[in-house]
C-alpha cells in the first residue's frame, strides 16, 4: 500500500538575492513497510526532501500526499496534529529533552496525544526494552552514551504509533558499534512490526542495510533501485 506520494517537488531558497534550487522536480512513491535510504553528497537535497515529506518545510512547487492527505492543504494547527499522529522523526542531534528521563522523553508525545497513564507506561516500557534500554528508564540523557540517546530517540519516534519514521543522518554522531546496534534494532522493527523507515544519509553503513536506495544529486533523483538483498555498496560521492 502506498503511504507517500511525491509529485513534481521543487524547493528554491533565496539566499542573499541568489536562488538556490534545493529540489528540482522530485517524483517518488513509498510503500508501507519499506526500509529505504535517500543518499547523495552534501547539499544534494536529502534533508530538504525529508523535511518536506514530514511537513517541517513547504515546497515551492509540487505536493506531498501522506496516506491520502495532501500536506499543503492542512492549516498550521492541523499540520502539527497530523505530524504528531502520523510521522516519527529521528534526528542527527537526538533532540532529547535534557531534564527528562528516558521514560519521560518517550512518554512526551503520548502526553500530547492525551493517552492514559497506564497506556503511556506500558508502551514506554515496551519500546525501551525493544531498543535494549529496559534498565535505563530513569536515566537522563546526560547519563547515556550517544548510541543510547539515539536509541531513546528511536523509541520516542515510535511512541505515537506513526505510519512511518523519517531518520535524518541518524548515525552521523555514532561510532561503528553504536551504529551497528542502532541499525539492527531498526531493521528488526521494520521486519517484525512492518514499520516503514526512510533515511537521509551519506553513511555506507546505513546504505548497506537498506532495501531500496534512492540517489539524489543537485536536487534530482538520478537513481532509484530496490534490492533483492541488502548489503550492496553504492557509490555516490
Amino acid at each position: 500500500m502506498k503511504i507517500i506520494e511525491i509529485s513534481n517537488l521543487h524547493k528554491i531558497y533565496d539566499e542573499s538575492e541568489v536562488e538556490v534550487k534545493a529540489l528540482n522536480g522530485i517524483d517518488l512513491e513509498f510503500e508501507e513497510g519499506e526500509f529505504a535510504a535517500i543518499v547523495g553528497p552534501s547539499g544534494s537535497g536529502k534533508t530538504t526532501l525529508l523535511n518536506i515529506i514530514g511537513g517541517l518545510d513547504s515546497p515551492t512547487e509540487g505536493e506531498v500526499i501522506v496516506d491520502g492527505t495532501r500536506i499543503k492543504d492542512l492549516s498550521s494547527s492541523k499540520l502539527i496534529d497530523f505530524r504528531m499522529n502520523n510521522i516519527g522523526f529521528v534526528f542527527q542531534a537526538y533532540n532529547l529533552i535534557p531534564v527528562l528521563t528516558a521514560k519521560e522523553n518517550v512518554e512526551f508525545i503520548m502526553n500530547l496525544q492525551g493517552r492514559s497513564k497506564k497506556e503511556r507506561l506500558s508502551r514506554t516500557k515496551e519500546l525501551l526494552e525493544a531498543v535494549g534500554l529496559g534498565d535505563r528508564l530513569n536515566s537522563r540523557p546526560s547519563k547515556l552514551s550517544g548510541g543510547q540517546q539515539q536509541r531513546v530517540a528511536v523509541a520516542r519516534a515510535l511512541a505515537s504509533k506513526p505510519k512511518f519514521i523519517l531518520a535524518d543522518e541518524p548515525t552521523a554522531n555514532l561510532d561503528s558499534k553504536s551504529t551497528e546496534n542502532l541499525l539492527d534494532i531498526m531493521e528488526k522493527l521494520n521486519r517484525d512490526e512492518h514499520i516503514t523507515f526512510i533515511f537521509s544519509t551519506h553513511d555506507q553503513r546505513v546504505v548497506k542495510k537498506a532495501h531500496r536506495i534512492i540517489i539524489i544529486e543537485d536536487g534530482k533523483v538520478t537513481s532509484d533501485k530496490k534490492l533483492k538483498n541488502a548489503g550492496e555498496t553504492v557509490h555516490f560521492l
